[in-house]
C-alpha cells in the first residue's frame, strides 16, 4: 500500500508521532512519501528518517515573546498558494493519506476522494476533553483545518472519550539529577529566558534554542536544537521548563519529569493542554516568566512516571486490520488494564489557574 503522510511542521510533536509510526508502517510493507508544511525547509532538523520529503508553505502562526501575533500571522497567510498546492497534488498513485494536522494533504484527499486518516492531538478536541472557555474561532478552525474520512485523537488521559494515549516513542524512566533542568521555550525571547534563570545558581540549566553554536553562561548552557542531544539531557533532568506543546509534555509525563509550562498566549491548544495538565495535577503553569513560581517549582519532587503503552505499534496493527476491528473496541483495549497513577479532577472547570504549583 502506498501512503502520503502529511505532517504539520509548526510544532515538533507532529514530527515526533511520524518518527514513531512511519518506520513501523514501512516495516509492514507500506511505502510512504512525506509532505510537510508550516515551516521553512531550512528550519527543520534531524530529518533523515523522512528521506526526500516534499515541503510546502501551508498555514502557520507567528509568535513572538510568548504570544501569538495576529497581525503578522494574517500578513503571512498565502491562501491562493494554499489552494494551488491542493489542486496541484496528484493522489492517483496513493491508496491512503495520513494527515497529522496537515491541511494540504487532507484537503487534497477530500477533493480527490482518497481515504484520509486524520491523526493528531488536535482531533481529541472534537471530544469532551478539557478546554479553556471562549476561543470559538480557534475551536472551529481546529475542527475543519485538516478533514479526514476517519479520525484518531491523542491525549494525556482518556477523559472518558474515544481517544488514545499519546503516540510517542517508548520511554524508560531512569535516575535523574535533582539540580539539572532542561529548558525548551521556542516561542520566548532567549534574553528573557536567561534573565529568568540567572538567580538560580544552585541549578544546572540546559537550554535548547535556535542558535548555531553552543555557549555557556555560568550555570546555564545554551544548546542548538538537536534531537539526540535533547533526548540525552532530558533523560538526566529532574524537570522541564517549556511552552505547553503536547509532544514534549507527553514525554515528560512518561518519564516522570516535573513540568513547568508557560502556554503560548492566545493559543487555544496550548492553553487547553495546560488546563488538562492542571486537572490531572501534573504541571505547574505560569502566565509570564515568573521567578517566584520558578523558585517554588524547583523545590518540588519529581512525579511518578506514566507507563503509557506503545501506541505506535498498537495503532499500526489496527491500521493494517482496520476493516475487521471496531475502532471503539480498539481504543478500549489500549486503555484496558492500564493504571494511570493520577486522578483526573472532572470538576476542575475551564479556567486555567496560572500560579497553581504541582
Amino acid at each position: 500500500m502506498r501512503v502520503l503522510y502529511g505532517i504539520q511542521g509548526t510544532g515538533n510533536g507532529h514530527l515526533t508521532r511520524a518518527r514513531a509510526i512511519g518506520p513501523r508502517l514501512e516495516a509492514k510493507g507500506y511505502k510512504i512519501d512525506y509532505l510537510l508544511s508550516g515551516r521553512e525547509r531550512q528550519k527543520y532538523f534531524d530529518m533523515e528518517p523522512f528521506g526526500e520529503f516534499d515541503c510546502r508553505r501551508g498555514f502557520s502562526f507567528f509568535a513572538e515573546n510568548g504570544r501569538i501575533q495576529s497581525v503578522k500571522t494574517c500578513k503571512g497567510l498565502r491562501p491562493f498558494q494554499f489552494l494551488e498546492d491542493i489542486r496541484n497534488i496528484n493522489l492517483a498513485s496513493y491508496d491512503l493519506v495520513i494527515s497529522d494536522f496537515e491541511p494540504i494533504t487532507a484537503w487534497a484527499a477530500k477533493r480527490q476522494k482518497i481515504p484520509c486518516l486524520s491523526m493528531s492531538h488536535q482531533v481529541a478536541f472534537d471530544y469532551e476533553v478539557p478546554k479553556v472557555s471562549g476561543y470559538y474561532a480557534s475551536k472551529a478552525l481546529m475542527r475543519h483545518f485538516a478533514p479526514g474520512t476517519s479520525k484518531i485523537g491523542f491525549h494525556y488521559f482518556h477523559f472518558n472519550q474515544i481517544i488514545l494515549p499519546p503516540l510517542i516513542a517508548p520511554q524508560i524512566a531512569s535516575p535523574s539529577r535533582h539540580q539539572k533542568i532542561v529548558v525548551y521555550m521556542g516561542f520566548e525571547s532567549l534574553r528573557e529566558i536567561l534573565s529568568l534563570l540567572e538567580p538560580f545558581r544552585d541549578y544546572e540549566f540546559q537550554v535548547f534554542a535556535h542558535v548555531s553554536e553552543p555557549s555557556v553562561y555560568d550555570h546555564v548552557t545554551i544548546n542548538p536544537v538537536s534531537l539526540q542531544r535533547f533526548q540525552r539531557e532530558l533523560k538526566e533532568a529532574a524537570g522541564v521548563i517549556s511552552n505547553a506543546g503536547f509532544g514534549l509534555s507527553s514525554e515528560c509525563l512518561a518519564l516522570g519529569k516535573k513540568l513547568l509550562v508557560k502556554p503560548l498566549e492566545r493559543q487555544f491548544e496550548q492553553l487547553s493542554n495546560a488546563l488538562a495538565l492542571q486537572s490531572l495535577g501534573r504541571a505547574t503553569t505560569m502566565a509570564t516568566l515568573d521567578r517566584n513560581v520558578l523558585d517554588q517549582w524547583l523545590e518540588l519532587d519529581e512525579h511518578a512516571p506514566i507507563a503509557y503503552p506503545d501506541v505506535a505499534a498498537l495503532l499500526c496493527d489496527w491500521i493494517t486490520e482496520a476493516e475487521s476491528r471496531d475502532y471503539e473496541e480498539f481504543v478500549d483495549s489500549v486503555w484496558r488494564g492500564f493504571e494511570f497513577p493520577f486522578e483526573f479532577d472532572a470538576g476542575f472547570g475551564s479556567r486555567l489557574i496560572p500560579d497553581l504549583v504541582f
